[in-house]
C-alpha cells in the first residue's frame, strides 16, 4: 500500500461529527469577503499595469514602445507575480496543513498592504527615474505574488467546510470572488483615476487600503478551519517537490493539472494584451479600460456566481471543463478576427485609431472596423468559459485528494496556473508587439485550447480510477 493509499480515507478535511452547519457557513462567507475586498486590488492594478509599464520600459530599452523587447520587458513584470505564485503556493499550502489556514491567509493579507504601497510609490516617480521606478515596480510584483500565493489556502477553507459533493459549489464561491472582486475593482480605480487624474500612484494605495480592510476583517471574523489530527500519517518536509511527483503521477489528478494549466496559458493570450488592445484599437484612456475590465469581471461574477451554481446540480464537471475549452477557444479567436479588422483588414486605418478618447472610438467605426459590441462579445465568451473550467478543475483535483494533503496538492494545482500565468504574459505581450496586425496572441490562444479537448476523456476516465472520496 502506498502513501496515498494509507491516508485515502483521511477525513480532517471536514468538519468533525456535530460541528453546528452555521461554523462552516461562517467560514465561507468571511473567506468569500476577504477573498473579494483582496481581488479589488488585485482589479485595481491589473487592468493598466502594462501601459503604465511602458512609460518606464522604453527609456531604459529603446526603439519605441511597439518593439518585442519593451513587450518582453513588461511581459516579465507581470509573470514576477505568477513565478512567486508558482513557488510558493505549495508552500504555503503545506504550512497551512500544519499550523492552520488563518495565519497563513492573514500573513499573505498583510503582505499584500505592504507591496500595494509599494507599487503606488513607484508610480508616482517619474520617467526621468525609469531606472529606479521598474525596480521598484519588480520589487512589488515579486513580493504580492509571494504574498498572493496563498490563494491555495483559501482554497483548503473551502475544502475545510464543504462536503465532496457540494465541493465544486464551494469553489465557485473564490470564483465569483474573484469576479465580484474583478468588476468593482476596475470601478475603483475609474473613481480614483476620476478624482485624481495625473496621480497614477493613486492606484497602488487604493489598492493597498483595501487590503488593509480585507485584514482587518480576516483578524476579526476569519475562523480556523483545519482540524489536526493527533496521529498524522504523513511526515513532510517543509520544502517537498514530491507533491509535484504525486500529482503529475496520479492518473486521476495529472489531466486535470495538466489541462488547468493550458487552459490559464490559452486564456493569458488575451488577458495580459487586452488593455494593449483596447489603447490601441479602440484609443481608449486608462479610464475606459478599467470600465471594460469592470465588464468582463461582471461576466465572470454573473456566470460562477449565478449560472454555474444553477447549473452545477445538473452537469459535471468534466462536462463543464470541455464547454469552457471551447467558449475559451471561440473568445480568444473573436479577439483575433477583431484585431484582423482593425489593423490588417480591408479600410482599416492604424493611424487614426491611435487616437484617444471618443474621437479614437469613432475613428473606430469610420474605420470599417467591428463595432465595441463585438468585441464584448467575444470577452463574454472567453470569460463565461474560463469560468466554468476553473472552479470544476479546481474541485477534481480537491475531490480526489486525500483529507491531509488538501491544502498542498490544491497548491500544485494553483502553482501549474501560476507557470502558465509567468509564461503567458511574456509570450502574449511580445507576440503582440511583433506584428503590426497584432493578432498572433489570440492565434496562439486559440489553437492551444483546441489542442486541449482530447484531455476531456482522460478525465473523464480518471474519475473511475480515483480513491474513494472522502
Amino acid at each position: 500500500m502506498n502513501e496515498a493509499e494509507t491516508i485515502a480515507t483521511d477525513n480532517s478535511s471536514h468538519p468533525p461529527a456535530g460541528t453546528p452547519a452555521s461554523v462552516n457557513r461562517s467560514a465561507l462567507l468571511i473567506v468569500f469577503l476577504v477573498v473579494f475586498i483582496d481581488l479589488l486590488g488585485f482589479g485595481i492594478v491589473l487592468p493598466l499595469l502594462p501601459v503604465f509599464a511602458e512609460k518606464y520600459v522604453e527609456p531604459i530599452v529603446g526603439g519605441g514602445q511597439d518593439k518585442p523587447m519593451v513587450g518582453f520587458v513588461v511581459g516579465l513584470l507581470m509573470s514576477s507575480f505568477s513565478l512567486m505564485q508558482f513557488l510558493f503556493a505549495p508552500f504555503w499550502g503545506r504550512i497551512s496543513d500544519r499550523v492552520g489556514r488563518r495565519p497563513i491567509l492573514l500573513l499573505g493579507l498583510s503582505g499584500s498592504v505592504a507591496f500595494y504601497t509599494l507599487f503606488g510609490f513607484a508610480l508616482s516617480l517619474p520617467a526621468e527615474s525609469s531606472r529606479l521606478a521598474l525596480v521598484l515596480l519588480f520589487a512589488a510584483r515579486i513580493g504580492a505574488g509571494f504574498a498572493g500565493a496563498t490563494i491555495s489556502t483559501a482554497q483548503a477553507v473551502i475544502a475545510d467546510s464543504t462536503p465532496p459533493e457540494k465541493r465544486k459549489h464551494g469553489m465557485a464561491l473564490i470564483g465569483a470572488a474573484f469576479g465580484i472582486g474583478f468588476t468593482f475593482g476596475p470601478l475603483f480605480g475609474y473613481g480614483s483615476l476620476l478624482w485624481f487624474e495625473n496621480n497614477h500612484e493613486v492606484i497602488g494605495y487604493t489598492a493597498a487600503a483595501l487590503s488593509f480592510v480585507a485584514l482587518l476583517l480576516g483578524i476579526r471574523l476569519l475562523p480556523e478551519t483545519r482540524r489536526m489530527q493527533v496521529h498524522s500519517t504523513l511526515r513532510r518536509k517543509i520544502l517537498d517537490f514530491s507533491a509535484w511527483k504525486w500529482a503529475l503521477t496520479s492518473r486521476p489528478l495529472w489531466p486535470v493539472v495538466v489541462t488547468f494549466f493550458l487552459a490559464t496559458l490559452g486564456f493569458g493570450a488575451f488577458e495580459v494584451t487586452l488593455a494593449l488592445l483596447l489603447r490601441d484599437a479602440l484609443g481608449l484612456k486608462p479610464d475606459g479600460t478599467l470600465l471594460v475590465f469592470a465588464y468582463v469581471g461582471f461576466v465572470l461574477a454573473f456566470t460562477q456566481g449565478f449560472l454555474y451554481r444553477r447549473l452545477a446540480r445538473r452537469v459535471s464537471e468534466t462536462t463543464f471543463m470541455a464547454v469552457g475549452i471551447v467558449l475559451m477557444a471561440v473568445g480568444v479567436a473573436g479577439l483575433g478576427a477583431i484585431s484582423f479588422l482593425a489593423f490588417a483588414g480591408p479600410g482599416s486605418q492604424l493611424d487614426t485609431q491611435l487616437t484617444v478618447g471618443a474621437s479614437g472610438y469613432l475613428a473606430f467605426r469610420e474605420a470599417n472596423c467591428p463595432p465595441l459590441f463585438l468585441l464584448l462579445l467575444a470577452l463574454a465568451a472567453a470569460v463565461i468559459g474560463y469560468a466554468f473550467l476553473t472552479p470544476s478543475a479546481t474541485a477534481l483535483v480537491s475531490r480526489r485528494t486525500e483529507g491531509e494533503r488538501q491544502g498542498e496538492i490544491l497548491g500544485v494545482n494553483q502553482s501549474a496556473a501560476s507557470m502558465a500565468r509567468i509564461l503567458g504574459p511574456i509570450l502574449g505581450v511580445t507576440l503582440y508587439k511583433a506584428g503590426a496586425d497584432h493578432m498572433l496572441p489570440y492565434i496562439y490562444g486559440s489553437v492551444l485550447l483546441v489542442l486541449m479537448l482530447p484531455l476531456v476523456p482522460l478525465i473523464r476516465r480518471g474519475g473511475k480510477d480515483a480513491s474513494p472520496e472522502h
